[in-house]
């Protein structure tokens, strides 16, 4: 089930919004602690409490699979502001396996159902908190470039409520030693945004570029890249010319080309959204320019070939963009390619199964079911380390949500392997993940992707990561899940 949730205030409506702010300010401490206390009493009403539940999976299994209520999985969804483009698309993403896989023999018997909250016009924060106390969602989903404005909100809710788990697909700008354990369950679907802007680097290395100019819009997660890809370009050796910082949805970006043109890079290294992006281009090509221009994960939404059109390939050195590969020599790609691709409303309206969100949502998804099938709760503080258990050897190697979950349910230990690869992830819950970079044909369609030296990619991506600097590590020596972090 799909309900999507979208606010917008006008007229008597704000009128009566802004009545009921100013009420609520006033009792606002109340207010939070009845809702604490509340929330507490249901999952987690003290340590020894949340101890006594969750002390063993068998206890917890007999205790949660008694309810029958629906799991809320609430989705930080985008169907206004700059992603807008994406929003319907990024939604089917999570649906899908929910509806088509999950909600078939779901974890401890209880469906999931999804909500999803627009966060263009509120922003994340409030889109956020109204996940959790509106909807009372078990499941937050893709906690991305608001969530330091809202993360100490997040800890103190986890530690009086254990929960919500939280798979993001877009939290690559989060530091990646954020995350990963119970007090702050962040587990990435696509590994860090420094990882885009260094492969794209990597790539203009690899197409002999000597030159580049770097182009982003100002988005957090962009400008993250756009670092990277700086950062990279200089440790290879690379000259960048200029590096072009620019609002998000302009109209035109004409005056760049002609500032582009100017520089006459080797390369144009984009770190933006698929309408800004072919904009850029398709005025670029409109000038007379001719370059290889190397582009980020969400160049593979049909918007950006939709404005780019597909005159300009043929007339630019190359256009591609850089981001990860998927198995397709695998079971698990077996399972899930032909399901999406034949399923009504998803393949025949998004794209196909090689969609870089299609694919790594629901390898996240499956493996989130899987961490709370091995945990017997939806208790963060237990489902953590479990996402860490079910995809890491030793174990029976399985590859789809109902051959993994039958294992589990005859008590066997598993390895799940997905199509974006192994199941492994960092300390910070980040994912592993192939690099590579995916060339556009001349008709429009995608190129076969071509895999970058993982090693070098490891190497560079551990010099240029972005590290939170925390006051105090909690607890020391592992990953930082206290107040007080910055970066």
């Amino acid at each position: 089930m799909r309900i999507r949730s979208k606010r917008f205030a006008s007229g008597l409506i704000l009128l009566f919004v802004l009545a009921l702010v100013a009420a609520a300010c006033s009792s606002d401490d109340e207010a939070s602690d009845t809702t604490a206390a509340d929330d507490t009493t249901t999952t987690a009403a003290t340590a020894d409490e949340t101890t006594t539940t969750a002390a063993t999976a068998d206890e917890t299994t007999t205790t949660e699979a008694m309810s029958s209520e629906p799991v809320i999985v609430c989705e930080l969804a985008y169907f206004t502001g700059e992603f807008a483009a994406y929003g319907p698309s990024l939604t089917a993403d999570v649906e899908f396996p929910i509806s088509q896989v999950i909600n078939a023999d779901p974890p401890l018997g209880r469906e999931w159902q999804l909500i999803s909250e627009d966060i263009g016009t509120p922003g994340e924060a409030q889109a956020a908190r109204i996940c959790l106390e509106q909807h009372n969602a078990e499941i937050l989903v893709s906690q991305a470039h608001g969530y330091r404005q809202y993360r100490d909100y997040m800890l103190e809710y986890i530690a009086e409520n254990d929960k919500p788990l939280g798979p993001t697909v877009h939290g690559g700008s989060i530091p990646g030693n954020i995350g990963g354990v119970g007090s702050e369950p962040l587990f990435r679907a696509q590994g860090l945004d420094e990882g885009l802007g260094m492969t794209g680097s990597l790539e203009a290395q690899r197409q002999g570029a000597a030159t580049v100019v770097v182009f982003a819009t100002q988005v957090e997660g962009f400008q993250l890249a756009a670092n990277a890809a700086v950062a990279t370009a200089e440790a290879l050796g690379l000259e960048v010319l200029d590096r072009i910082d620019v609002p998000a949805e302009q109209p035109s970006y004409g005056a760049e080309a002609q500032r582009i043109a100017g520089l006459n890079p080797d390369a144009v290294i984009v770190q933006a959204g698929s309408v800004e992006s072919a904009t850029l281009i398709k005025q670029s090509a409109e000038a007379g320019l001719s370059l290889a221009w190397i582009g980020e994960t969400g160049w593979i939404q049909p918007e950006f070939i939709e404005t780019l059109g597909t005159e300009p390939i043929s007339s630019q050195k190359s256009i591609g963009y850089a981001a990860f590969a998927y198995n397709s020599d695998t079971p698990a790609w077996e399972f899930y390619q032909p399901l999406w691709d034949d399923t009504p409303g998803y393949g025949d309206e998004f794209g196909d199964a090689t969609d870089q969100y299609h694919f790594s949502t629901y390898d996240l998804m499956t493996h989130t079911a899987l961490g709370v099938v091995k945990a017997g709760s939806y208790a963060a503080s237990a489902v953590a380390p479990a996402m860490f258990e079910v995809g890491d050897p030793p174990g029976t190697v399985c590859y789809s949500y109902p051959a993994c979950k039958a294992l589990l349910d005859a008590g066997e230990d598993i390895d799940y392997e997905g199509v974006t690869g192994p199941g492994t992830y960092s300390a910070g819950g980040v994912n592993a993940l192939v690099q590579s970079y995916t060339p556009f044909n001349a008709d429009g369609t995608v190129g076969e992707a071509i895999l970058l030296d993982p090693t070098l990619a490891l190497d560079t991506l551990s010099i240029i990561a972005v590290q939170a600097e925390c006051e105090t590590p909690n607890p020391a020596g592992t990953n930082p899940a206290s107040p007080g972090c910055e970066w």
